[in-house]
């Protein structure tokens, strides 16, 4: 969905639309899904989470001014500040392996095991970057966030993001043993990794 096309739902739902409103939960309820999934420890931890953010969006939607910050950044932030809220009463976090595996119907034991030991694989790479580092490929590659976007979530500026970005990308491409020169695969097989 395109920023003119988002910002009008926006200002319809602020009115109290209700078909905009479910047009930006249809945009938004999986990547934030994902996003937190990918943090917590329960998939119905994690559904209750999602429902809790859109409740809280709702809520706050009144007041919500742009200012120059995208919708989707501003929504990812109510849900890392939820997730730091639940991390913190509760203790617990999710393993990348448990929130990524998900069987298919159609999927051999073959390509399955295949899958898990990747999966590990990068769940350990991933266990080595800095929690910032993270997060960041979290919002930017499991959630679909831009730049912007990212940056508004964690409350950091867009240079620091591609920095840190960068950074976790190199030290993933490390530890997969994926040789710098290649194209940046790390990101789109780990995207693929949570879709």
């Amino acid at each position: 969905m395109d920023e003119e096309t988002l910002d009008r739902l926006v200002e319809e739902a602020k009115r109290g639309d209700p078909e905009a409103l479910g047009r930006i939960f249809d945009e938004y309820a999986a990547p934030i899904h994902r996003f937190i999934a990918s943090r917590v420890r329960s998939p119905s931890d994690a559904e209750d989470l999602t429902q809790l953010i859109f409740v809280k969006a709702l809520e706050a939607l009144p007041r919500y001014e742009a200012r120059g910050i995208p919708f989707g950044g501003w929504l990812f932030k109510l849900a890392r500040n939820a997730i730091i809220d639940q991390i913190r009463t509760r203790r617990d976090h999710l393993p990348l392996i448990t929130a990524t595996t998900r069987a298919t119907d159609e999927a051999g034991p073959e390509a399955m095991a295949t899958l898990r030991e990747d999966l590990r694989r990068v769940a350990r790479a991933m266990s080595d970057l800095t929690d910032d580092q993270r997060e960041v490929i979290e919002l930017r590659f499991f959630a679909g966030l831009s730049v912007l976007e990212a940056a508004v979530a964690m409350g950091r500026q867009e240079g620091t993001i591609r920095g840190l970005q960068f950074r976790a990308i190199a030290s993933l491409r490390r530890s997969l043993g994926i040789e710098s020169s290649a194209p940046a695969g790390i990101a789109v097989a780990t995207a693929q990794v949570h879709s």
